[in-house]
């Protein structure tokens, strides 16, 4: 009888670690935000907070910016004075005129396959044209390459248009 007694508590031992590892590693589902994002024009409104974060991620790197440069910002605080939703930056709806150029050149010239989900394909991206900063033309180039004090562009740079300011 006390086998039997011992047999049930290991049984019952190794249900209960079972379930409280099983609790433990369980990682839900991204969800999106439960009332959506405000002003969502090009992204996905149902875009989750975790998505929308990488994304912009990927703005400020491929461009050298800040969240500043396209979002409205008042107070001393960078935590807290953002204006997210707000239109009032110029750079906001160049920013949305870049994305749908990108989507639209993906789609039309690299879907060798004929997909059906077109808009996951990212041959082309911001950091294509900007590689970190935020005017790739010729004359953001040559900004750039004096800030660098380099005489001509960084290894693994092409050099810059024909007509481009020189240092």
């Amino acid at each position: 009888m006390i086998t039997t007694n011992k047999n049930k508590a290991s049984v019952i031992l190794f249900l209960s670690a079972f379930v409280i590892f099983g609790m433990a590693a369980y990682n839900p589902p991204k969800t999106p935000v439960q009332d959506g994002y405000k002003n969502l024009q090009v992204l996905p409104k149902d875009i989750s907070k975790e998505d929308l974060d990488k994304v912009m991620k990927g703005f400020t790197e491929a461009l050298g910016v800040k969240c500043g440069y396209c979002h409205v910002h008042t107070g001393d605080d960078w935590r807290s004075g953002w204006d997210m939703p707000s239109d009032d930056k110029e750079e906001k709806g160049i920013a949305r005129y870049m994305l749908k150029m990108t989507k639209s050149v993906n789609v039309e010239h690299f879907n060798f396959d004929n997909s059906t989900q077109p808009d996951t394909i990212h041959v082309i991206s911001c950091v294509t044209c900007h590689r970190g900063i935020p005017h790739p033309d010729a004359k953001g180039i040559a900004e750039q390459m004096q800030k660098m004090g380099a005489g001509g562009p960084p290894p693994g740079m092409p050099p810059p248009p024909p007509g481009a300011p020189k240092n």
